[in-house]
């Protein structure tokens, strides 16, 4: 191998690892559940992931999206089978069950008391910070399309995108969860 052969590998490889430190800032979630306690494990994973100095990016999907809808939407304009889908669903974090014993609703107001008298942040509040610190969500379109969501019904500061949002800010991450 030639020096000028040698020197352009050295410098790929110096690229490719600037190109990882880079990427060490970066995670990536898929929030595909709508269950309290998971939802509440998101945003806090992410809270914490902006704490360290990390980019966050969160894809909503399905039924994901029930945690960032707002508590109240107008169904005008939506018909009979996105109707039903939006009054079956929960509206917004203050709303969702919990993926196990939820005991018909009890579960999550269980749940929220002991949050409370432990002092640990509510999942609206933890929302609210993620948002404040930067982190992107993003919801998905075809989700919201399937299930009769307009953008005006999720919180503001939500993005919306297709997969090729999630695809791009994965590809670019060096961490990447489902939730």
């Amino acid at each position: 191998m030639s020096n000028e052969d040698i020197a352009k590998r050295v410098s790929e490889i110096e690229q490719r690892v600037e190109k990882l430190e880079v990427n060490r800032k970066n995670l990536t979630m898929v929030l595909f559940s709508g269950d309290f306690d998971k939802v509440m494990a998101a945003f806090i994973v992410a809270n914490g992931a902006i704490a360290m100095g990390k980019e966050v990016t969160m894809f909503v999907t399905f039924w994901g999206l029930d945690a960032i809808k707002k508590p109240t939407m107008n169904t005008a304009g939506r018909d009979i089978l996105e109707k039903m889908v939006l009054w079956m669903r929960p509206k917004g974090p203050n709303k969702l069950g919990t993926s196990k014993m939820n005991f018909g609703g009890i579960g999550p107001k269980l749940f929220k008391f002991m949050m409370n008298r432990k002092k640990i942040e509510s999942l609206q509040s933890l929302i609210d910070i993620s948002i404040e610190y930067g982190i992107k969500i993003i919801a998905c379109q075809m989700s919201m399309d399937v299930m009769g969501i307009k953008k005006e019904d999720l919180l503001d500061n939500v993005e919306v995108g297709g997969v090729a949002a999630f695809l791009s800010s994965a590809y670019d991450s060096t961490t990447t969860l489902f939730v």
